[in-house]
C-alpha cells in the first residue's frame, strides 16, 4: 500500500459509529442548515435529517413496548424506495447499534420470505407500495418484532410517522450506541448469480476505509457537489456513491423513486443540475440514444461514475465527445464493499478499468492460487481495509473467498506493464472454443462497434457437431432488423477485429431489451 497514509483508518477511536462519521460531523462542521437531501421539490437540511434520525433511533429502541425494541447487532431489513425515509432508516439503524440489510423494493413474496428468514431481521421498515408482496411473508416472519410502514396505508402495521411521533424525547433513547470500529454495521448482498443471494458481513471501519480511499482520493467528492444516482440506494454501489460519500464531505444528494429511464434521468438533471452522476453503461447508452440527446444540457456535470458491468470503449468515447465529461469506470464488489480498481480523472484508459485505488493491493493468480507474472490473465485477488468478514451462514464459501485481508474473486483480469487492469470476464462466463479460452466481453465490445447493434450478450452454444461456439444474442439499433444478411455482415465485421475462433457462428435477434438483474447487469444465466 505504498504512498497511502492510512493513519486515520488504523487509529480509529475505541468508539466509532458510522452515523457520527457520516451525519453528525456535518452539524459539528457548520453545515446544519445546508440542504442534505432533495426529493422532487422538497429539500431537507442536515439539521432536519439529523433530528428525524434521532426520533427514529428512539422509536427503534423502544418499539411498541419495551420487549420489542432493537438491540445491538440485530438486523434491520430496509425495503424502501429511494427517499427521505431510506436515508433516515439507514442512519438510525446504525445509531441504535443495529446492522442494516437492504433489498430491492420491487421483489416478489417468495424473495421477501427468503430474506426475512435468512437475515432473522428484528425490525423491518418498508413502504405501502411493497405491502402487496411483503405483507404475507411478514406474518410468518419468526424473528421480526417490529414493522414500520411508510405511507398512508400501513396495512395493519405501525405507520412510520406514528412511530416517529410517539418516540421518547429523552437524550438517552436517541444516543449513539458506543460501537467500535470492528463491530458489525451492515450486510451487503451478492447478486445471487450462482444461487440465493448471500450477505457479505461488514464492520463499521470497512465503510470508512472505502470512503477515505476511493471516494476522497479517486472519485474526488467535494462539499459543493450535487449528487444523482441511477442505481437505487439498496444497491451498495449507490449506497456509497449517493449517500455515504456525499455525506462524508457535506454535499447534497438527489433522490427519486421509480425507474431510471433516460427521460427520468434527464428530467432530474434539468431540475437539480447535479455535478456528480452515478450510472451504469446501459443508462449512458440510453441517454445518448434518447430523442432528447441533441438538446440535452449536461453542462453541470463534472464527474460521471460507472460500475456494475463493463463499459464498452466506444460508449466511453461517444459520451466524452458529446458531454466533455469523462466516465470513471471501476470495479468493486459486495465482498469489498465498494470500488477498488478505477480509472481516475485525467488518466482514463478507454476499455480498461484503470489502476488500484490507493490503500488496496492486488494479485493475478492461476487456478492453484499462485501469482502470475507478466500480463497473462488470471483470477483477481484483492486486499484492503474494507474486506468483509465472511458470507453469513456459509463457511465453505467464506473459506474459498476470504484469506485474511485477501479476497479471491471470480473475476478474470490481466494487468499490463503500466499497472493498468483489463477485465477479461467472470471465470464461470468464459468460453472454451477450439481448446482456447475466449472472453464473451471481448466479442461483445467488438459487436457494439457496429452501428446496427444496440446491445448484445455472447454465450456458448453447441453446434451440430456438439462443439461449443460463440453465440450472439443481439438487440438491433433503431432502423436495423435482425436477419441472415445482417448476421453475415456482422461476421465479416468481426473477422477484421477478432481471431478466427472468436467471432460468433450464430446469431439470435431480440426486439426487446435484454433481461437484467436488480443491479442493472445483463442476466446472462437467463439467456444460456
Amino acid at each position: 500500500m505504498t504512498g497511502f497514509d492510512a493513519t486515520f483508518l488504523h487509529e480509529l477511536p475505541r468508539e466509532f459509529n458510522l452515523c457520527t462519521y457520516y451525519l453528525d460531523r456535518n452539524l459539528e462542521e457548520g453545515r446544519a442548515d445546508k440542504v442534505a437531501v432533495r426529493v422532487g421539490e422538497e429539500g431537507r437540511t442536515y439539521r432536519e435529517v439529523h433530528e428525524r434520525v434521532l426520533r427514529l433511533t428512539a422509536a427503534l429502541r423502544v418499539g411498541s413496548d419495551a420487549r420489542e425494541g432493537l438491540r445491538p447487532e440485530e438486523r434491520v431489513l430496509i425495503v424502501l424506495p429511494d427517499g427521505f425515509e431510506f436515508v433516515e432508516t439507514w442512519f438510525a439503524a446504525l445509531r441504535a447499534g443495529g446492522v442494516f440489510a437492504m433489498v430491492n423494493p420491487l421483489l416478489k413474496a417468495k424473495d421477501y420470505a427468503y430474506y426475512l428468514e435468512y437475515t432473522k431481521a428484528a425490525v423491518v421498515i418498508t413502504h405501502e407500495s411493497v405491502l402487496p408482496e411483503i405483507a404475507e411473508p411478514l406474518k410468518g416472519a419468526r424473528f421480526c418484532r417490529q414493522v414500520l410502514v411508510v405511507g398512508e396505508d400501513a396495512g395493519g402495521f405501525t405507520p412510520y410517522e406514528d412511530a416517529l411521533g410517539g418516540a421518547p424525547s429523552d437524550a438517552a433513547a436517541s444516543a449513539v450506541e458506543p460501537t467500535g470500529p470492528d463491530d458489525l454495521a451492515g450486510w451487503l448482498f451478492t447478486s445471487g448469480s450462482t444461487g440465493e443471494p448471500k450477505a457479505c458481513v461488514h464492520a463499521h471501519r470497512d465503510f470508512a476505509y472505502a470512503t477515505e480511499t476511493y471516494a476522497l482520493q479517486v472519485a474526488g467528492y467535494r462539499e459543493s457537489d450535487i449528487c444523482l444516482s441511477v442505481p437505487k440506494l439498496f444497491f451498495g454501489y449507490a449506497t456509497g456513491t449517493n449517500l455515504m460519500f456525499p455525506f462524508r464531505v457535506g454535499a447534497t444528494v438527489v433522490l427519486f423513486e421509480g425507474r431510471a429511464t433516460a427521460d427520468e434521468v434527464l428530467d432530474q438533471i434539468e431540475r437539480h443540475r447535479p455535478t456528480f452522476l452515478t450510472g451504469v453503461p446501459t443508462l449512458f447508452n440510453n441517454v445518448l440514444r434518447s430523442e432528447r440527446a441533441a438538446a440535452m444540457d449536461l453542462s453541470s456535470l463534472r464527474v460521471a461514475l460507472s460500475a456494475g458491468e463493463a463499459l464498452p470503449p466506444k460508449l466511453y468515447v461517444d459520451w466524452k465527445e458529446r458531454t466533455g465529461v469523462e466516465i470513471l469506470d471501476g470495479i468493486g464488489s459486495a465482498e469489498m464493499f465498494h470500488i477498488y480498481i478505477s480509472n481516475k480523472e485525467g488518466s482514463v484508459v478507454p476499455g480498461a478499468l484503470g489502476r488500484l485505488v490507493p490503500g488496496y493491493e492486488a494479485q493475478i493468480v492461476d487456478p492453484d492460487g499462485n501469482p502470475i507474472e507478466g500480463d497473462e490473465p488470471g483470477r483477481l485477488r484483492i486486499a484492503g481495509g474494507s474486506t468483509a468478514l465472511c458470507y453469513w451462514g456459509d463457511k465453505q464459501k467464506s473459506n474459498e473467498t476470504y484469506q485474511g485481508a485477501w479476497c479471491t474473486t471470480a473475476d478474470v483480469f490481466r494487468r499490463d506493464a503500466d499497472g493498468v487492469f483489463w477485465y477479461v470476464g467472470r471465470g464461470d462466463d468464459l468460453l472454451k472454443v477450439s481448446g482456447i479460452w475466449v472472453s464473451p466481453l471481448e466479442i461483445e465490445n467488438a459487436l457494439l462497434g457496429h452501428d446496427s447493434v444496440h446491445e448484445c450478450c455472447v454465450i456458448g452454444r453447441e453446434d451440430s457437431d456438439g462443439l461449443v461456439k460463440a453465440h450472439a444474442i443481439v438487440v438491433c439499433a433503431e432502423g436495423a432488423a435482425g436477419c441472415d444478411e445482417l448476421g453475415a455482415e456482422l461476421k465479416a465485421f468481426l473477422k477484421d477485429r477478432l481471431a478466427p475462433h472468436k467471432y460468433p457462428r450464430s446469431f439470435e435477434w431480440r426486439t426487446e431489451a435484454l433481461p437484467r438483474n436488480d443491479r442493472g447487469k445483463v442476466a446472462r444465466k437467463l439467456l444460456v
